[in-house]
């Protein structure tokens, strides 16, 4: 008889990822790029409501010497109206836009104000710079890119900010409802997250924006890269590895909860992480890791990155994948980091 542990180690054995490129029978790019954005796009279980009118509604706004800052409320889907931060460089435009997706870090009080400072409240600006400094260097990242010349958005995510906050043991239950109603609270996350680029995109007038984020904002990142084409280049830094390596015993997505932010039921029986990134190929990425990270493992990290550089290889478009792990760094953007995405946005946008 099977024991719990035999029983799962079985089950991530069975796991052979059929759909992933180079394994697929697809063997035509373009048609296997489709074929498993469908495939992602079924395990959401959450409706497309991509005709629903964003219908911006903007207030709070203030100037700094460089950017303007507004609050911006959209429709993402037809249930709730959605705020989040716009920073917009002072002249004609339009200028490179950068769509922003915050982490997780247990932390909800925060969301859009991890990186983009809040000028509208004080209490949150203060929550706000103790995570710029235990994270970013003491940096705001938005309004570090919006100095620089880029438009920024970043708005809530479910729970999140004015969407919350919730509490950590609320996270379970709220995912336990939503599977129950047949649906997906990571499904919801990612359906938000590229309609967010869609308005982006709009704002910017259709040329496309780069999508950047931390931690969960990595895996936000890559993923609305995946799904829209809004979206013409990523940088993630701090989430990306293969599936099996990250299951180990002791590992945080074990544990439930925040896992459920980012898990798919079932999409695992067809591509393992990397290869839904890799769906965004051969646009270019820029994925950053840190060596001591303790949430993903150096074999996971080493597995996904070999996994991302043979399917841009294979589009003969190596060039425009950038795959690091930063000596000596644990789970963080520092401002060394942060600079090197920066120049790599200018170089790509």
């Amino acid at each position: 008889m099977a024991t719990p542990d035999s029983l799962y180690e079985d089950l991530k054995k069975d796991l052979d990822f059929p759909l992933a490129w180079g394994t697929s029978p697809i063997h035509d790019f373009r048609e296997w790029r489709r074929t498993a954005r469908a495939m992602v796009e079924e395990h959401l279980v959450v409706e497309r409501q991509d005709e629903t009118p964003y219908a911006p509604e903007y207030s709070d706004r203030a100037q700094t010497d460089a950017y303007t800052q507004e609050l911006v409320t959209l429709s993402l889907t037809r249930h709730e109206r959605v705020r989040g931060a716009l920073l917009t460089p002072h002249g004609p435009g339009p200028f490179p836009a950068v769509l922003l997706f915050h982490d997780h870090g247990a932390r909800f009080d925060i969301g859009k104000e991890k990186l983009v400072r809040p000028w509208y409240d004080d209490t949150r600006l203060a929550a706000a710079q103790t995570w710029a400094d235990k994270y970013f260097s003491g940096r705001f990242v938005g309004d570090e890119l919006a100095r620089r010349g880029h438009t920024v958005l970043c708005l809530d995510a479910p729970g999140w900010g004015d969407r919350g906050p919730i509490t950590y043991d609320q996270q379970q239950a709220l995912a336990s409802n939503f599977y129950h109603l047949g649906s997906s609270l990571a499904g919801l996350m990612a359906r938000e997250d590229a309609r967010a680029a869609g308005f982006l995109a709009g704002l910017n007038r259709g040329r496309g924006v780069a999508a950047l984020g931390f931690s969960m904002g990595a895996f936000r990142a890559w993923q609305t890269a995946a799904l829209t084409d809004a979206v013409s280049a990523t940088a993630a830094v701090c989430w990306m590895t293969g599936l099996k390596e990250m299951m180990v015993p002791g590992n945080n997505t074990l544990r439930g909860q925040s896992s459920y932010y980012m898990l798919h039921p079932g999409l695992a029986r067809h591509l393992d992480i990397p290869d839904v990134a890799s769906i965004g190929a051969p646009k270019p990425m820029y994925f950053l890791d840190g060596e001591q990270d303790p949430l993903f493992p150096a074999e996971g990290v080493r597995t996904a990155y070999a996994k991302l550089r043979a399917v841009w290889t294979s589009r003969h478009a190596g060039e425009r994948l950038r795959t690091e792990t930063w000596p000596g760094l644990g789970h963080v953007f520092t401002e060394p980091m942060q600079d090197e995405v920066f120049h790599w946005l200018d170089s790509v946008l």
